[in-house]
């Protein structure tokens, strides 16, 4: 592992705390800078976003955290800022099970990994911008902002001959409406969640079962799951999560087939 994998896994992790935080609190800095985060569904109600002080401008900016809510419909997401064995696994699974999913990467990961970055694009799932090298985005500028995104935008092209990206991640969950305005202008939709769980950690894992009861405890119609690719957990789990949610009458949707966004 090269000195630049062990600074970058360093700072995932210390991502993830502050991501792991706000899943069940949400805060704005006086500037109007927010952490994404909510109280979660429980027994298939839906979780707190909608009564959260950031709806509006999510609203405003045309953001996704939760599809029709008439619907029995789910949307796999996965973030991959660096790779840990488990994604190939994944993508097994996805492929036998015929489930579309997207993945936000990183520049780190597209430099890194880039037979699994092709092999997403290959087997019909989108690939999302997770930026170039996960910073804060509300502390930097609109015009750094551009380029940690189009460099991953360039970066996926040159790998897998796909010119659209329409889909980002903020990265650590922390969004202003500026961030999210800036984005919107080069054409992307910024995704968050209504399902997580702290799988992120990698020295902390639980077993598939804990995994499992995370995800399935918090299902509700509609929910776009975030799910981190370094988790064993999640790779363990991750076929019976599938089939145990299609035995409950739930169906698993591509991002961009999402018809209907509830706010």
């Amino acid at each position: 592992m090269t000195m630049f994998s062990k600074r970058y896994r360093v700072a995932v992790v210390l991502c993830a705390l502050i991501l792991i935080t706000s899943i069940n609190m949400v805060s704005a800095s006086p500037g109007g800078t927010f952490h994404f985060g909510f109280k979660k569904s429980v027994k298939g109600a839906l979780p707190s976003i909608r009564e959260e002080g950031f709806q509006s401008i999510l609203q405003r900016q045309d953001a996704i955290f939760l599809g029709d809510i008439a619907k029995k419909e789910l949307y796999l997401t996965f973030d991959n800022g660096y790779e840990n064995g488990y994604t190939a696994g994944i993508l097994d699974v996805l492929k036998q099970k015929k489930t579309p999913a997207i993945f936000f990467v990183t520049g780190h990961y597209i430099k890194d990994q880039p037979d699994l970055v092709k092999r997403m694009a290959s087997e019909g799932h989108l690939i999302g911008n997770h930026s170039w090298s996960h910073p804060d985005m509300s502390a930097i500028s609109s015009e750094q902002i551009n380029t940690e995104l189009g460099r991953v935008k360039q970066g996926i092209a040159d790998l897998t001959g796909e010119q659209e990206m329409n889909y980002l991640r903020p990265p650590r969950g922390i969004f202003s409406e500026r961030v999210l305005a800036a984005s919107r202008e080069q054409g992307y939709i910024s995704v968050f969640w209504s399902v997580a769980y702290k799988d992120w950690d990698t020295k902390a894992q639980k077993g598939w079962r804990h995994a499992y009861d995370s995800v399935m405890s918090q299902l509700h119609p509609g929910a776009v799951i975030l799910l981190h690719t370094v988790s064993h957990d999640n790779a363990q789990a991750l076929g019976k999560i599938i089939d145990d949610a299609r035995v409950q009458g739930y169906t698993f949707k591509r991002l961009d087939e999402m018809a209907v966004k509830n706010y």
